[in-house]
């Protein structure tokens, strides 16, 4: 079989440029070793006339991408483009809050989070924590004058921050406290502290997990939640394709198993 791997553009892989291509090498590896045929392509060289595949594994982002992508009616596409667009945080509250998934309070006493809602972030100010009112009203005006008008805010919510990953259908849910190795992108973590690795359903969030996934028409999936001192938790973002960098050797095997599903 005939694959074609989209490597992400590098303005949606702020700070884990390498970190995204590896998992998407990794992928190609285990394709490769299954004797299907690999081809790598950067999303910024796309559109490709005519592609002569029969899969499409794709960390794209950019609208032209999703845009050539939703062209190929003929050629099963992981991750979907559809689904990717789902993914903005707008229109991804807007599809949690009709499924029931736990998320965090609009109004708290600990401050508030302002994202960008457009799409996903690509650098450090696109993620925003405002200690009060009156500092949120600050940075949705700065906002504004970037030129982002499509923002979601929320309150912050106190508890471990805990980040996931998973690959649905197949059984394959990992789960990491960022603050135990110190491996994170924007340090945003500093604001909830160390975790204390709170008990909770970890069973829970595998299915709210997979539930959204399925709603939003993600295969290749990845998010953060915060669980609180009680074992609550709230779901605070969930992506398409993240870099699997603590688990990506089993990651990659879930993944390549997709094209015997689709």
């Amino acid at each position: 079989m005939k694959i074609l791997m989209i490597q992400r553009a590098v303005r949606f892989s702020p700070h884990s440029e390498e970190k995204d291509l590896s998992i998407l090498k990794a992928v190609g590896e285990k394709l490769c070793f299954e004797g299907h045929t690999v081809r790598f392509v950067s999303e910024s060289d796309l559109p490709l006339e005519k592609p002569e595949s029969d899969f499409i594994f794709s960390m794209g982002r950019l609208p032209e991408t999703l845009v050539w992508l939703k062209s190929l009616v003929a050629i099963p596409i992981v991750n979907a483009p559809e689904g990717v667009e789902s993914c903005a945080r707008s229109r991804l509250t807007t599809i949690m809050k009709h499924i029931g998934t736990p998320m965090p309070p609009k109004e708290g006493t600990c401050g508030y989070w302002l994202k960008r809602g457009d799409a996903a972030a690509q650098s450090m100010d696109d993620v925003q924590f405002a200690v009060d009112k009156a500092e949120l009203a600050e940075k949705v005006r700065l906002f504004k004058i970037r030129g982002i008008e499509t923002y979601t805010i929320s309150a912050h919510v106190e508890g471990d921050i805990v980040k996931f990953y998973g690959v649905y259908g197949t059984g394959f849910f990992r789960y990491y406290y960022p603050t135990d190795d110190g491996e994170s992108k924007f340090g945003y973590e500093q604001h909830n502290g160390e975790a204390h690795h709170f008990p909770f359903n970890v069973s829970s969030l595998y299915t709210c997990s997979e539930n959204l996934a399925k709603t939003i028409g993600v295969s290749v999936y990845g998010g953060d939640c915060v669980v609180r001192q009680d074992g609550n938790f709230y779901i605070i973002d969930f992506n398409d394709w993240p870099s699997f960098s603590r688990c990506r050797e089993d990651a990659a095997g879930a993944i390549a198993s997709l094209i015997k599903s689709k």
